[in-house]
């Protein structure tokens, strides 16, 4: 006998009014005044051009081009583009789901490059302290040991000289920002590029954020250093579209200076009685809507609008870091360079006040406010984080003010501070030896339990984890996101 479905069919209308009320609970991602996660270029139709192109090409499958010829044709415009604006004479590119997917291809192109040229049997991954956790990410996947160097605690650069003294006979791959996420610094590519090619060994620049914007900015008129495959040493970039391209997500561009480097991103196997498999990418079968809609945003927009719409950042950015340093007890950090600006606060003594930001966080997103708190790391003092795009820059002004209003309110509110006998009974722990009722019970604790997200107020929770040490905040985080994935 036939059992009753799992879910029961229901109409077109009654499905997609489920999905716009689950859509009530989220964040606004247009226009509104979400600074971090969402990138919105505020171009009438360009939402509606890329929802029409991702559904003319979503049953196409990208897995096979000699099937789907068009698929093809889209990576090579899309990618021709991003060469031409980043690459040098003979750059080969790819186009994958992210940021994230572009750094794994990337070291592992450099893995096996060095394996092939060089005899590396147990490689190394040199990369400054504020790289993306995506190279971490890649590491542990890949079978690299990642050798991380501190970087200039008052700039928040990578040390060029630190990154050049860590280069050994085992390194695969050497690793700059423009810019690094954290910060929204651009690191010294030309030196360090120059360091790994005088070991031999691969550059690989991190331009998911910056690489469809640095380039614009300098033609909007502001000086931007160079920080691509034009520059000697530099051998493979990352460049997300769904960034300051305005693609939807996930839209990005790994770039290798040659044919022969980015031979090695590609898995072949014909060992199988199926038939023969070639994957550029790690995805196998995927859609190829998402490749069409990147395609039709970046021929829409087109260079003269991405320039205006660089500008537009760019100016709104300079009224952002007038306004900030203007407030007192603020600090921005660094010199940001491509839209993403990084502030902490002070206490009396001018010392970073981790409590007084965390309340800051919260008083701001009371008042509509959504800006990213970022915890202290070796050194380099919490924050909050924020990305400007064309469709928030309008937001600047009454951002600033609000700061000021919410700044006040988070001055009066009593410190949060972490239990020191807590936090020396945490430093004792062993993570992975820890149950699952010893888990539940420290997220219970910590106000983590799942249920129902984070509490309104997430400064005792986010003061917790800052005092916590790295593996077991690792081991926590990824069972409180376990516990929200119940299924």
């Amino acid at each position: 006998m036939p059992t009753d479905p799992v879910v029961p069919a229901r109409s077109a209308a009654e499905v997609l009014a489920e999905l716009r009320g689950l859509r009530e609970a989220d964040a606004p991602t247009r226009g509104g005044r979400t600074f971090a996660y969402v990138y919105d270029a505020g171009i009438e139709g360009l939402d509606e051009l890329a929802a029409a192109a991702y559904t003319a090409f979503a049953t196409v499958n990208g897995l096979d081009p000699t099937v789907f010829p068009s698929v093809a044709r889209l990576e090579n415009d899309v990618v021709g583009a991003v060469a031409a604006l980043l690459g040098a004479p003979g750059a080969q590119g790819t186009f994958t789901s992210g940021g994230t997917e572009s750094i794994l291809l990337a070291v592992k192109t450099a893995r096996d490059h060095a394996r092939a040229e060089r005899g590396v049997t147990a490689p190394e991954l040199v990369l400054p302290s504020t790289a993306h956790a995506a190279f971490h990410k890649a590491a542990h996947y890949l079978g690299l040991e990642p050798v991380v160097v501190p970087v200039d605690p008052v700039t928040f650069r990578a040390d060029a000289g630190a990154i050049a003294g860590a280069v050994t006979d085992r390194t695969a791959l050497v690793v700059a920002s423009a810019p690094s996420y954290a910060h929204g610094v651009i690191d010294p590519v030309a030196e360090i590029a120059a360091a790994a090619a005088g070991r031999g060994v691969l550059c690989h620049v991190d331009a998911c954020i910056g690489g469809w914007l640095l380039p614009h900015l300098r033609r909007a008129g502001r000086k931007v250093e160079p920080f691509d495959l034009s520059v000697p040493g530099v051998t493979s970039l990352s460049v997300d579209l769904h960034k300051y391209g305005y693609a939807d997500k996930g839209a990005s561009v790994v770039l290798y200076r040659d044919a022969g480097l980015r031979r090695h991103q590609y898995f072949a196997h014909a060992g199988w009685p199926g038939y023969p498999v070639v994957n550029p990418t790690v995805q196998g079968t995927k859609s190829g809507g998402l490749l069409a809609q990147a395609w039709a945003v970046l021929r829409y927009v087109g260079e003269d609008g991405y320039t205006a719409l660089a500008g537009r950042v760019a100016e709104a950015s300079d009224r952002l870091l007038a306004g900030l340093r203007a407030v007192p007890g603020v600090r921005v950090l660094g010199d940001p360079a491509a839209g993403l600006v990084s502030f902490t606060v002070l206490d009396g003594a001018d010392q970073p006040d981790l409590s007084l930001l965390l309340h800051l966080a919260d008083e701001l997103r009371i008042l509509g406010w959504y800006l990213q708190p970022q915890l202290s790391f070796d050194g380099l003092p919490p924050n909050l984080h924020l990305t400007l795009t064309p469709a928030t820059v309008g937001q600047v002004d009454a951002l600033v003010e609000d700061l000021g209003t919410a700044l006040g309110s988070a001055r009066a509110l009593p410190p949060v501070t972490a239990d020191p006998a807590l936090v020396g009974f945490a430093a004792r722990l062993d993570p992975a030896a820890l149950g699952p009722d010893e888990i539940a019970a420290v997220l219970a604790f910590a106000g983590l339990d799942g249920d129902g997200g984070l509490p309104s107020r997430t400064a005792p929770v986010l003061a917790l984890l800052d005092a916590m040490p790295g593996p077991l905040k690792e081991r926590l985080l990824a069972e409180f996101v376990g516990s929200v994935f119940r299924v």
